[in-house]
């Protein structure tokens, strides 16, 4: 067993020095505006190989942003006030930076009284001001979540090409790369038909993969497919690995270098994965794989445990047959509003548990990152800038950044990118 004591020494002194000199938060501007020097912003787009990446929702509404789709992902009944009693989100975001017209009233109350604001996926101003953050603090790029179960549906969809075509945006002003996953969550059987033929009009008409901006690995176009072979208990997941297959092969037909989001459980077909050796067959389809371990350990002993359980024969594994290996780390984890469950469940411990597996990751050989979630304010995994002074006077219960600035996980991330270049060092053993 590894000791951590070097991890949480080196994490301290990022904490305590270097981070000091990153962005700080401004007051807010007239105008989201690109890098002044894009030549110079502009990270490599031609490969995963040294990158961390973000996933990026996208899924948040309110009501009067256009979209009618009411308070989506803010609120349990959406068509409802966002207001006390009818909320689904742990971490409330910092809306110091962002203008009068990014901003969506709600029915919570500051402690001063003044109403408490939140943002809209849907506002093109707003995601390009979190694209200009990653670019701000070191970020490569983002994963911008599809949600497959929603591209039959007239509204959603729009949504979701709304978003889409404001990440486009987004990452070519500001000199990240955006990939596309799909989340297949949900589907029924049959329901991966809907991916391949959503991916084709994307490239065939919007024409994704041909913009400056949109991330390649080993030359091809990458394309995510999120959720192949889990194991959902007594609830299985109802497209099948045959149609996960059908799909995977479809879209290196057309070219694409393929991400799969398995498992933890996947090579050893235990814990969250399903007990199919078909599930190692279509693994090694992929040009990389991405485990999924929120919520898979809790503290800074269980992520050196996993560093040496899972990640280290994990990329051995992948080594030995050309798929490459990009490990996903978290800050924490709550869903407190969402599930009833205990507010903080995973304590971010002010970012140590994060640093924690930014540092055990590349020390097993990681040399990618996924880190989970950029804006992910329901299940409390958000990296971007979220307020310790929450609405917390009429009935609200939220997570805070246990008084850290708002801007730390972003700091934090933007050092991951750093040790994975060898921009800065780990720590002898």
């Amino acid at each position: 067993m590894k000791t951590h004591l070097h991890s949480l020494l080196f994490f301290s002194l990022i904490c305590g020095h270097a981070l000091g000199n990153e962005p700080q938060n401004t007051g807010p501007t007239n105008a989201v505006t690109p890098a002044k020097d894009q030549t110079a912003a502009v990270v490599d787009r031609t490969t995963l190989t040294g990158k961390v990446m973000v996933g990026y929702q996208g899924w948040f509404n309110c009501e009067g942003d256009g979209a009618k789709l009411g308070w989506t992902h803010w609120a349990r009944y959406r068509r409802e006030m966002f207001a006390p009693g009818n909320v689904t989100v742990d971490l409330w975001p910092d809306m110091t930076e962002l203008d009068e017209d990014e901003r969506y009233a709600t029915g919570f109350k500051h402690a001063d009284g003044s109403t408490a604001d939140v943002f809209s996926s849907g506002n093109e101003k707003t995601v390009l001001r979190h694209f200009q953050w990653m670019r701000e603090y070191g970020i490569d790029g983002a994963f911008l979540q599809r949600f497959a179960n929603g591209l039959t549906n007239n509204a959603p969809k729009r949504h979701k090409d709304n978003v889409l075509s404001h990440v486009r945006k987004g990452a070519e002003q500001n000199g990240r790369s955006y990939a596309v996953m799909y989340d297949l969550s949900g589907l029924p059987k049959g329901g991966t038909e809907v991916v391949a033929k959503d991916w084709a009009t994307l490239i065939d008409d919007q024409q994704i993969v041909k913009d400056a901006a949109y991330q390649r690995h080993n030359g091809k176009p990458v394309v995510a497919v999120w959720g192949v072979g889990f194991n959902d208990g007594s609830k299985p997941r109802e497209y099948t690995l045959e149609e996960c297959r059908d799909l995977i092969t479809f879209l290196k037909q057309k070219g694409c270098a393929v991400m799969l989001g398995v498992p933890t459980g996947w090579r050893s077909l235990d814990r969250d994965a399903v007990k199919d050796p078909k599930l190692l067959q279509i693994v090694q389809m992929a040009d990389l794989i991405s485990p999924w371990t929120v919520g898979r350990y809790r503290n800074v002993k269980e992520v050196e445990r996993h560093a040496e359980k899972c990640w280290e024969p994990d990329i051995q594994w992948g080594s030995e047959r050309g798929v490459d290996y990009m490990p996903v780390v978290f800050p924490g984890f709550s869903w407190h509003n969402l599930k009833g469950d205990k507010l903080g469940a995973i304590p971010r411990v002010k970012g140590q548990f994060l640093w924690s597996q930014i540092i055990e990751a590349r020390r097993a050989g990681c040399d990618m990152m996924y880190v989970a979630m950029f804006d992910e304010v329901d299940e409390g995994t958000a990296i971007f800038k979220c307020t310790n002074s929450t609405p917390t006077g009429n009935g609200g219960t939220f997570l805070t950044y246990e008084g850290l600035p708002s801007d730390h996980y972003l700091k934090l991330t933007g050092r991951a990118g750093k040790l994975l270049r060898g921009e800065l060092q780990l720590p002898d053993q």
